[in-house]
């Protein structure tokens, strides 16, 4: 075990292999962190958090997924709160900011609340009232407690320029555009239709991302940068998917019903891709930046070109963990000629 005024670590052992686990020292504060901790953070939160390791099996994910939600301590919300503090000693002229935004707040709900709906407010939809329905839907949602925390941990594992926790909660769209589309899901699956509509526009204005507040996105989920996205309103995404700037997951015509794509988990759409229809692409599979997808693309497979096809495999069981947009060209042929 190692400890210092306010954390200490300690090693357990598992059936399976032995674990790291973290709790506040006797007689610390939530939040209260010595300047050595709050400074070398990033390095124990990557061995406290594995829970997108890069090239790790799906299994290791969902097992390290649930201990970090499952967890008393809430983690991630106390890794914030040292990082923001942190920051307010490097940069004064951001200690309002980050107190307003993170540190007078109890929880990382809170703190969301405040950020989202300062970013979405405008003169007709005032921040504090934004602020009561966002905490009520955060507040009273399991589910979406849970997201918030997994798609702050993809983030944070998945996108070289998220170093900390709190940069995806502070300054990131697609992470904010991300969140604020779940409150307009839950809202519209309350029968609040005209509500989420209203924030689906204000999101599209403020973040430059369209998702419709009916369509289903599951958890871990990393839109990066976001500028330009767009998913239709019978869309569903999987867990565990990556997804580029310039996505669009669309329809291809004025028909009623289920009209848009279906992403299987652990995939990655590359930057700028279209896929159209009512169309599944698979677990796994990998679609190249640019591509045009009007056809089924079968799991693990990649997917090329306008219109695409097969040109390979990936060879990762989920490429949206490895963030790698390359596959092995030596595909079984017959892939690539179902897709002609």
């Amino acid at each position: 075990m190692t400890s210092c005024g306010c954390l200490m670590l300690e090693k357990v052992e598992g059936d399976a292999s032995a674990k790291t686990r973290v709790k506040a020292a006797p007689g610390a504060g939530a939040g209260a962190w010595c300047g050595s901790c709050a400074g070398d953070w990033r390095g124990r939160s990557e061995a406290i958090f594995p829970i997108y390791v890069m090239g790790s099996s799906r299994e290791s994910t969902v097992a390290a997924a649930r201990g970090i939600v499952d967890s008393p301590e809430d983690p991630i919300w106390v890794a914030v709160k040292a990082e923001a503090k942190s920051e307010a000693e490097k940069e004064p002229i951001l200690s309002s900011f980050l107190y307003a935004s993170v540190l007078s707040h109890d929880c990382l709900e809170r703190a969301l609340s405040f950020v989202l709906a300062n970013r979405l407010e405008d003169p007709t939809l005032l921040a504090t009232q934004l602020i009561d329905i966002f905490n009520d839907v955060m507040l009273n949602n399991k589910d979406i407690c849970r997201s918030i925390r997994l798609d702050a941990q993809a983030f944070k594992d998945r996108d070289p320029a998220c170093a900390q926790y709190s940069w995806a909660l502070l300054y990131l769209k697609g992470y904010q555009s991300l969140q604020s589309y779940r409150i307009a899901n839950i809202l519209w699956n309350q029968g609040r239709k005209v509500l989420a509509l209203a924030l689906q526009s204000r999101i599209s204005e403020v973040f430059a991302v369209d998702i419709h507040p009916a369509a289903k996105i599951g958890e871990g989920i990393l839109l990066d940068h976001g500028t330009g996205l767009v998913i239709g309103e019978t869309a569903v995404v999987g867990n565990w998917v990556s997804l580029m700037q310039g996505v669009t997951l669309g329809g291809t015509g004025k028909e009623h019903g289920d009209r848009h794509p279906k992403i299987g988990q652990g995939a990655l759409i590359g930057a700028s891709a279209t896929i159209l229809g009512n169309i599944n692409v698979g677990e796994g599979a990998m679609i190249a930046a640019g591509s045009l997808v009007l056809k089924d693309v079968p799991p693990h497979s990649m997917a090329v070109g306008n219109p695409a096809k097969v040109v390979g495999y990936t060879e990762k069981e989920d490429p949206s963990l490895t963030m790698k947009h390359d596959a092995r060209r030596d595909y079984f042929e017959h892939a690539a000629i179902r897709l002609r």
